[in-house]
């Protein structure tokens, strides 16, 4: 029982607990769990299935508000699992919708979420500025009525990252969603590679081991289909996305033991970025769930590491000196405040 009750708590640190739940399902073994932990389990999967029907209804909304203002937007991610029934969407919890607009659309996409609720969440007069300026996506939307959060994105990476994204890429071979008029989802491969890049340009990996284990999963479903493994290499070449595809292969190996096709791996070898041993000291590390039992030598210093790695990729030395800088000094002022209240 003590070995079910550290794994029912790493997996709730991971936000893993309704996945653990669909593993148990998969390998026929539910009557073998113990009543106690089983408990935990069904109450994950209850919440899972009450936060996809929420999301299935929020994505309606969406889709009225993007109607009504005649534009098309993108899902992203969770919302897309569910959304399209993917297999992967199974035991998957998260606390947020995303899409993705035209830039061009951007302001006319948020005037008309506003008509429907959703009010930008009040950021300090230098965040507001730094998201409006330099980010990929604006301040997160809260619905003043649900209290849902929608993150609106008119790109998947800065606008300044060393990694330059074919966003207009991102819109060929859209699907659009069962029962929607103008919301849509990726084609399965940028699915991934959208994944793959979220991942792997992420600063703070709360849920970073939950979401390779939807890589994991989407390797497995989406390889099961015909030509995929061509069509996502083709796919990553022309988005410019082949170096979060060779992180996504290498840290799902490693923590999974994902299966691939020798003939994909083979197509691999010889791509530059296959990862270092300093990026596994790190990755190795940050992906683990962030509870006491999971810390190792140097895991402290590798979640540091992965931080400003993310946003070493993200801006220019100038910029990241600066906004770091700025942030550092907030947090300090935020701490003295807080001490001189006590």
């Amino acid at each position: 029982m003590s070995e079910w009750d550290l794994l029912i708590r790493q997996a709730r640190s991971a936000d893993l607990l309704g996945r653990l739940w669909r593993e148990v399902e998969l390998s026929g073994q539910v009557d073998r769990v113990p009543e106690a932990p089983k408990r935990h389990l069904l109450a994950a999967k209850f919440l899972v299935e009450r936060q996809h029907d929420a999301v299935r209804r929020e994505i309606g909304y969406i889709d009225e508000a993007m109607r009504a203002a005649g534009l098309r937007a993108i899902l992203l991610k969770g919302a897309a699992y569910v959304a399209t029934g993917k297999a992967l969407a199974t035991g998957r919890t998260f606390s947020d919708v995303d899409i993705l607009v035209d830039s061009d659309d951007l302001a006319a996409a948020e005037s008309a979420l506003s008509i429907y609720g959703w009010q930008p969440v009040k950021q300090s007069a230098y965040d507001e500025a730094y998201y409006r300026e330099w980010m990929h996506e604006i301040p997160p939307l809260v619905h003043v009525k649900r209290n849902t959060t929608l993150d609106l994105h008119h790109a998947i990476l800065p606008i300044t990252a060393r990694i330059k994204v074919n966003t207009q890429g991102l819109r060929e071979g859209n699907a659009l969603v069962d029962g929607c008029t103008n919301l849509y989802v990726l084609q399965d491969a940028d699915m991934l590679l959208h994944g793959a890049t979220h991942l792997f340009h992420e600063g703070e990996l709360a849920h970073g081991l939950r979401d390779l284990h939807d890589l994991h999963l989407m390797f497995g479903e989406f390889g099961a289909l015909p030509l995929f493994w061509d069509h996502l290499l083709i796919r990553a070449r022309y988005l410019g996305l082949m170096t979060p595809l060779l992180y996504a292969v290498r840290y799902s190996r490693r923590k999974f033991h994902t299966a691939f096709p020798q003939e994909f791996l083979g197509q691999l070898k010889n791509q530059p970025g296959q990862g270092s041993i300093l990026m596994d000291f790190c990755y190795d590390r940050a992906l683990l769930p962030k509870h006491a039992s999971c810390e190792q030598f140097g895991s402290g210093l590798a979640r540091v590491m992965v931080y400003l790695r993310s946003h070493w990729l993200k801006m220019p030395l100038g910029l990241l000196v600066y906004h770091l800088s700025v942030k550092s000094l907030a947090r300090l002022r935020a701490k003295e405040d807080k001490a001189a209240t006590a």
